[in-house]
């Protein structure tokens, strides 16, 4: 029962907190701009961990890699506190790659919520801040599905087609977590 409560309280607050870092490298990916309230949000959750970080790790051409190791960082801490609050069974070498599943797991999940956002806000409000904001950091995946799958009537189903595969790898990346956690 405490490391059900544990890992929902860190699974929360990790997830918070790298998903903001995630969604910052995908920002800073995409140029967009920091000058709004989204911007700001992810600024104030994420300046105390990625200033530090920005000091010894520079950015590689478009890519903030401050952002993927920051994020990295939260998820490595999140799986050795569950370690530590399991008895300390398993590999603890194990725990970086775990970390990275579970940051890709965080990605997937993050990106389909962008897609489903995009999706309903297509459809309800599309002059939106936010729905500009959901498909700009959505066009970069879905822009191989379009060009496979076909307009149907005017609709487009490629996010259809993306929310597939992201919940096929998000099936495989929970297997191959598991598979290293027991």
């Amino acid at each position: 029962m405490l490391f059900q409560m544990v890992s929902l309280v860190l699974d929360v607050v990790a997830g918070l907190i790298a998903g903001t870092c995630l969604l910052r490298f995908l920002m800073q990916w995409q140029r967009i701009s920091f000058h709004q309230p989204l911007g700001q949000f992810v600024f104030a959750v994420t300046d105390w961990l990625l200033l530090p970080l920005r000091r010894v790790i520079p950015a590689w051409s478009a890519w903030d890699l401050s952002s993927l190791v920051g994020a990295f960082l939260i998820k490595l801490v999140q799986y050795t506190l569950l370690w530590l609050v399991a008895g300390g069974h398993g590999a603890l070498g194990l725990l970086p790659l775990v970390s990275l599943v579970g940051m890709a797991q965080l990605m997937v999940s993050a990106l389909s919520a962008l897609v489903l956002v995009m999706a309903v806000l297509s459809w309800v409000n599309p002059g939106s801040p936010m729905y500009s904001l959901a498909a700009r950091l959505c066009q970069p995946f879905l822009r191989p599905f379009q060009r496979v799958v076909p307009l149907i009537g005017g609709v487009d189903l490629s996010p259809i087609a993306l929310l597939l595969g992201l919940q096929l790898a998000g099936m495989l990346l929970a297997q191959l977590q598991m598979s290293w956690m027991y």
